[in-house]
């Protein structure tokens, strides 16, 4: 028979391995344009559990456990189709997409200066006449 942190790591194992299926490391294909774009990540699974038994009394003999885990799905990379050409495109940390997004606030930022600066420049234009 099964201990309780036996079956409660067997539950566990068995619900992670369905969230961290083949079609999560290799995902559906879209379309962009004239590429067709299959998404491909890293799932990085963790799993933590313990059980015990014991009572205060032989004849009070209790058993308890518990257990977590967690799943981590990370997109590395696309594959690209065109025509009978296909490319593999690595999205790294530090890498170009991720530089866009980090500099977003810094773009808005600019972007006001140079809305500001126009209104300024256009409240001036207006005073002389």
């Amino acid at each position: 028979m099964a201990t309780v942190s036996e079956s409660i790591i067997k539950t566990l194992l068995d619900e992670l391995k369905n969230i961290a299926r083949t079609e999560t490391v290799i995902g559906k294909e879209f379309q962009a344009g004239e590429f067709t774009l299959i998404p491909v990540s890293r799932v990085t699974l963790g799993v933590g559990a313990g059980g015990g038994s014991g009572g205060f009394k032989a004849e009070t003999k209790r058993e308890g456990g518990g257990g977590g885990g967690g799943v981590k799905i990370d997109p590395i990379a696309f594959i690209a189709i065109k025509g009978g050409e296909i490319s593999f495109h690595g999205i790294r940390k530090g890498g170009t997409l991720e530089r866009v997004f980090e500099r977003i606030p810094e773009m808005a930022e600019r972007i006001m200066e140079k809305i500001a600066e126009k209104r300024s420049q256009r409240r001036a234009a207006e005073r002389k006449e």
